[in-house]
């Protein structure tokens, strides 16, 4: 049963950029079943099953569920269960698709597969991670893929459409000082000018397109004037060509803010999430065939996913949920135990079609 596995994994902390503890974990585990998993430069887990990718057999499906969570590493993961759920922060989002995946490969006959077979257990999905390790695989296999699969999200949902997302760490600076003494201009004033004329952008409403700040803050006490201040600004839409106006136009209200109170600004990129066609429709109709065997009425989504890192690159992709649960990024974030048998069976449904599929 997955569940043999989620535990142990939502117990091992993942924060983005430090899921060395987890990583290791999910290669043990893998190990453990009699596969000889690897470790890439970025720190994805990763393991070819199969036909070697690019023989007669075909190209690969790569099946990836990221390893981090949103949670830091001082926050306890303690996993409880509560009236039949499990709850515990990360025990959904991605510890019961890292744990469906896993018992997918336990239960896998590997004799069986006419295609390359590769999964992957990826660092960096969640927030300034960036994708940075969907990235990683597509940027070295893409040539190797038939298709991209991120395993993660609520079963019943299948995201096919990515969002692209740009996102920004803005700096404001001055000389700051004395509240009384002195009259230099405040970085917290160039800040709140900045707030103000970024949600004064107007944003259309189809397709949909969103702008959000996310942190700010700056200062160190009730008497000096703020020397420094910055915020993390969120830009996203399904339309590459919005977004990219919405970039510009971001940009110069923040510039234009920081003249306007007379303190320097500096804009870093942290976050670059391409959108745009995953080429899902034939992933989508395996989807819907491992489904509708349970009476899952499958609903398809927009949203960031890993899934995102494969467009550029012109491979089929989409994300499949594989539990139920809820309160996803809250640690009170819980999964229905039962859930996962289900999941690991649309998870064996999906890759036996695909493999019985013709291109």
């Amino acid at each position: 049963m997955p569940l043999d596995y989620l535990t142990q994994i939502a117990q091992t902390p993942a924060p983005t950029f430090h899921e060395e503890a987890r990583a290791s974990l999910i290669e043990g585990l893998w190990r453990n079943l009699g596969h000889a998993p690897e470790r890439d430069e970025v720190g994805n887990v990763l393991l070819r099953l199969g036909p070697p990718a690019g023989t007669q057999a075909g190209k690969a499906l790569l099946l990836a569920a990221h390893l981090d969570t949103v949670f830091g590493p001082e926050t306890d993961v303690t996993v409880r269960e509560e009236a039949g759920r499990l709850v515990g922060p990360g025990v959904g989002d991605n510890s019961a698709s890292l744990a469906v995946l896993s018992a997918f490969l336990r239960d896998l006959d590997v004799r069986r597969l006419a295609r390359p077979l590769w999964l992957a257990a990826n660092v960096g999905e969640e927030g300034l991670g960036d994708l940075r390790g969907a990235k990683a695989l597509l940027a070295r296999h893409a040539p190797q893929l038939s298709a991209f699969v991120a395993v993660d999200g609520y079963l019943g949902v299948a995201v096919t459409k990515a969002v692209g997302v740009r996102r920004y760490r803005v700096i404001f600076s001055g000389q700051g000082g004395h509240s009384w003494g002195d009259q230099a201009p405040s970085a917290l004033h160039g800040l709140g000018l900045a707030i103000t004329a970024l949600y004064a952008l107007p944003l259309p409403p189809s397709p949909r397109t969103t702008l959000n700040v996310g942190v700010a803050s700056g200062g160190n006490s009730v008497n000096s004037i703020a020397g420094s201040a910055e915020l993390l600004l969120d830009l996203r839409s399904l339309d590459p060509g919005l977004l990219g106006n919405l970039d510009a136009q971001a940009r110069y209200a923040v510039q234009g803010a920081a003249r306007q109170a007379g303190v320097h600004v500096r804009l870093e990129q942290v976050g670059d999430r391409p959108g745009g066609d995953l080429q899902s429709e034939k992933l989508l109709k395996l989807a819907r065939q491992a489904t509708s065997p349970l009476g899952i009425d499958l609903k398809t989504a927009a949203s960031s996913t890993d899934a995102n890192a494969a467009a550029p690159h012109g491979v089929p992709s989409l994300a499949l949920g594989v539990y139920r649960g809820g309160n996803a990024h809250r640690e009170d974030e819980w999964v229905q135990p039962s859930s996962l048998s289900v999941g690991l069976g649309v998870l064996q449904r999906f890759v036996r079609g695909y493999m019985q599929a013709r291109d």
